[in-house]
């Protein structure tokens, strides 16, 4: 599989990117996985509405610019389907089996998700209710993908 993450925002906290480097190392034998960074859009705290709408196209436009037309695009969202660890392993492999083996995640900035990038999406998913930073998700992420990968080989796992 050639997994891509693409996430608004440059990581500068040293042990978030010590961590996906350690997941993305141990990924390295079951798929491709590289992650591209999208600049987020500087913002004040408050914004209006169509302030933010502006804010999320400009960076949904950035996005664009990292997908390609092959791609089978998992967009993580608040309103998205929650699925157990279980059941992400097999929509991945199920995504394997039936060659939809390019698949692109999208993580938002801090507003979310442009409504344009919402509709390229083939499958929304939610981690939690609760909200988390979105370059803490990259880490969940990544340990979801991996983890997802030791199940589908019926390796052992963390439960």
């Amino acid at each position: 599989m050639n997994i891509t993450i693409i996430s608004v925002g440059k990581l500068k906290e040293k042990y978030l990117i010590q961590g996906i480097d350690e997941y993305l190392k141990r990924l390295s034998k079951y798929a491709k996985v590289k992650i591209e960074e999208v600049p987020d859009e500087q913002a004040p705290d408050q914004l209006s509405e169509a302030e933010e709408n502006q804010v999320k196209q400009k960076e949904g436009e950035k996005i664009f610019t990292k997908l390609s037309t092959d791609q089978y695009v998992i967009t993580l969202e608040i309103e998205g389907k929650q699925l157990t660890s279980e059941q992400f392993a097999q929509k991945l492999d199920d995504l394997a089996t039936y060659g939809k083996s390019k698949v692109a995640f999208v993580i938002g900035g801090s507003l979310g998700l442009s409504d344009d990038i919402k509709q390229r999406s083939d499958l929304a998913i939610s981690f939690s209710k609760m909200t988390y930073p979105h370059q803490l998700m990259r880490l969940i992420l990544v340990e979801q993908v991996y983890r997802a990968f030791r199940i589908m080989r019926g390796e052992p796992y963390h439960k």
